[in-house]
């Protein structure tokens, strides 16, 4: 077990399977050092936990939690191309979507969840820049949908 891996056991979750396509894309593709990861929903056992839009029904609090779920797709997403999240030397940029209400201005805080499941797995390396958009619709209703760009170690 990766040491990754034997944090996020310690933290009581584990690496999910990586979530099949839903179109004609690759759930993270690796050009030289970087591995840019498809957009992830947050999917639990092939299906979508919760449906609707933040700041109406669904909370901000849920979303959070969603986009944490995101984030752990994610590093499974860069385990399928890498090989061994050990070699991640940092995470360079987290996009994260928010399907909002017309009034929801907390994207970010929303977000966070994504970004501290990554600090909390790989501490500084976890460190990133970052992107938090409202938009009014994204794929099967989901409420958030979160993609990452990570840099890799030499093998």
């Amino acid at each position: 077990m990766s040491a990754v891996e034997a944090k996020l056991a310690e933290l009581g979750l584990t690496l999910p399977e990586v979530v099949p396509p839903l179109a004609a894309y690759q759930p993270a593709v690796r050009s030289g050092p970087y591995v840019y990861t498809s957009g992830q929903l947050p999917m639990i056992d092939g299906k979508l936990a919760v449906t609707g839009k933040v700041g109406g029904e669904v909370t901000p609090e849920e979303a959070k939690e969603l986009a944490r779920t995101c984030a752990l797709n994610a590093l499974a997403a860069v385990k399928s191309v890498a090989g061994d999240l050990d070699r991640v030397a940092r995470v360079v940029k987290v996009v994260g979507f928010v399907a909002s209400a017309s009034d929801f201005t907390g994207q970010p805080g929303v977000i966070n969840g994504a970004s501290e499941l990554l600090g909390e797995v790989l501490g500084d390396k976890g460190v990133h820049a970052r992107s938090a958009v409202g938009v009014a619709v994204l794929p099967l209703d989901a409420p958030v949908e979160v993609e990452v760009q990570v840099e890799l170690t030499e093998a």
